[in-house]
C-alpha cells in the first residue's frame, strides 16, 4: 500500500468513525490541502464501506451550482456526494440526531432508467420523474460552513445529510422547470425564495453534469436512484418547527424537526 492509498483510507476510517457515531471532529483531521482526485477516492471508500454494513446507495446530492455557492469554496464547477438508504429521510427530523444541519430546497430528480453523460437534457427529462424536495446538509466536521475546503466537502460525501422527496410531478418538461419560483417557510413564515435558474441556469443541466462526471470516476447514474439536483438558496441553519417547501408548478414537500 503506497503513501495515497494510506491517507485515503485513514482519512476514510476518520470520516465513517465521526458518521457511524455522530461526532463531529475538528477541521485538522482532514488536511485543507486534500486535492479532490484524493477527496473522491476517500468518499467512495465511505460510501463502499457504509454499503458493506447494510447502508446501500440510494443517490448523490449535487453542490456548488450557482456562482454563489462556488464562490464560497473557490471552486469553478460544482461537485457531488453520495446518498446511501438512510439520507433518504421521512418527512420528520430529530434535531439531536443531526451535528450541525442546515436547510435548502432543491428539485429532487428520480432516475428511471440509466443515463448516460452523451444523452441529451430532452432525454434526461424522458428518464425522469421531477419531485419537490429539501435537503438537510450534515457535515462530520465542526463548525463546518462554510470553514471547510473544497477538497473537505467533497471527501464528507458533500456534506451529506438528509432528502425529503415529495410527491413527483405529473410532467416536466424543460420549460416547466425553467425559472420555477422555490419558497421556503418555517412555521407558514416565508424565510428564503429561489429560482431554478440558480441550479447551473437549469436544474436538468445539474443532471448532465453528475452523469459525465460520475463515468469520470468509473461510476453510473443507474435506474432507482435519487438525485438531489441544487439549491435554489443559500443553506439556512435548520431550527425546530414545521418546514414547507413550495414550487411553482412542481408541488410542495414539508419537514417537521422536533
Amino acid at each position: 500500500m503506497g503513501p495515497f492509498d494510506s491517507e485515503k483510507h485513514e482519512y476514510a476510517k476518520r470520516l465513517y468513525s465521526a458518521y457511524e457515531n455522530r461526532q463531529a471532529f475538528g477541521k485538522d483531521q482532514i488536511p485543507e490541502s486534500i486535492n479532490s482526485r484524493l477527496a473522491y477516492e476517500v468518499q467512495q471508500v465511505v460510501t463502499d464501506k457504509k454499503a458493506q454494513n447494510g447502508e446501500p446507495l440510494a443517490g448523490y446530492k449535487i453542490s456548488l451550482t450557482s456562482p454563489e455557492t462556488q464562490q464560497l469554496f473557490s471552486s469553478e464547477k460544482p461537485l457531488y456526494g453520495a446518498l446511501t438508504a438512510p439520507a433518504i429521510s421521512g418527512n420528520t427530523i430529530e434535531l439531536s440526531s443531526m451535528l450541525s444541519p442546515l436547510i435548502e430546497i432543491e428539485l429532487i430528480f428520480l432516475i428511471q432508467e440509466d443515463i448516460d453523460a452523451a444523452d441529451s437534457t430532452a432525454t434526461i427529462l424522458e428518464k425522469t420523474l421531477v419531485a419537490p424536495g429539501i435537503e438537510v446538509p450534515d457535515s462530520r466536521f465542526t463548525e463546518w460552513f462554510p470553514n471547510i475546503t473544497l477538497g473537505q466537502v467533497i471527501a464528507d460525501s458533500a456534506v451529506a445529510g438528509r432528502i425529503v422527496v415529495g410527491e413527483p410531478a405529473k410532467s416536466h418538461s424543460y420549460d416547466q422547470l425553467d425559472q420555477v419560483r422555490g419558497e421556503l417557510l418555517l412555521d407558514g413564515e416565508p424565510i428564503a425564495s429561489g429560482s431554478s435558474s440558480e441550479v447551473l441556469g437549469h436544474p436538468v443541466n445539474a443532471i448532465k453534469w453528475l452523469a459525465a462526471e460520475l463515468e469520470a470516476h468509473g461510476l453510473k447514474l443507474k435506474r432507482g436512484l435519487t438525485v438531489s439536483s441544487g439549491t435554489f438558496i443559500l443553506p439556512k441553519p435548520l431550527e425546530k418547527g414545521r418546514y414547507e417547501a413550495k414550487y411553482e408548478g412542481i408541488g410542495s414537500v414539508e419537514l417537521t424537526v422536533h
